[in-house]
């Protein structure tokens, strides 16, 4: 992967300046490299994690949900996937091997609105034939970045 690509993947924040010293290039032809993957959508967004644990008044639930479907004739699961990614509670979605064929991440305000998702409309997909709902009780790790402070073990020592 290009050196610039690898730092944006890093730090998105980083200024034009100081990407191009990382790089070992010149600021116009990094400013010009980062435009043309812009516009072939190498780069795709510019995002800030947040650890939403943290936030005092954001409370969501995350949910994984692996679905099982039948692929449709001549366009497989991608015309499938497209109808499910496309509602607005799936955040990500994702075709994998194995005994499902599809990961969705769905956020919802509480278990019931991830429930009635299910419910409502997932399961309800004519090409849907089974799902299984895991809700993630706690993140400690995302996109490489670990998001628990180690603790210190807080018990006194033992001498004898």
């Amino acid at each position: 992967m290009d050196d610039i690509l690898e730092i944006l993947e890093s730090n998105a924040r980083i200024s034009l300046e100081d990407l191009a010293k990382l790089a070992k290039k010149n600021v116009k032809d990094v400013k010009k490299a980062v435009k043309q993957y812009e516009k072939k959508g190498v780069i795709v967004k510019y995002k800030t994690m947040l650890n939403k644990e943290k936030i005092s008044d954001t409370r969501t639930v995350l949910a994984l949900i692996e679905v099982n479907v039948t692929p449709q004739k001549d366009v497989g699961f991608d015309h499938v996937a497209e109808r499910i990614y496309r509602f607005p509670e799936v955040k990500s979605c994702y075709l994998i091997s194995g005994t499902y064929d599809l990961l969705l991440m769905i956020e919802g305000e509480d278990i019931h609105t991830v429930s009635s998702f299910v419910s409502e409309k997932l399961s309800p997909l004519s090409s849907v034939k089974r799902t299984v709902t895991h809700f993630m009780l706690k993140k400690y790790k995302e996109d490489g970045v670990v998001l628990v402070k180690e603790e210190r073990n807080k018990r006194l020592p033992i001498t004898y």
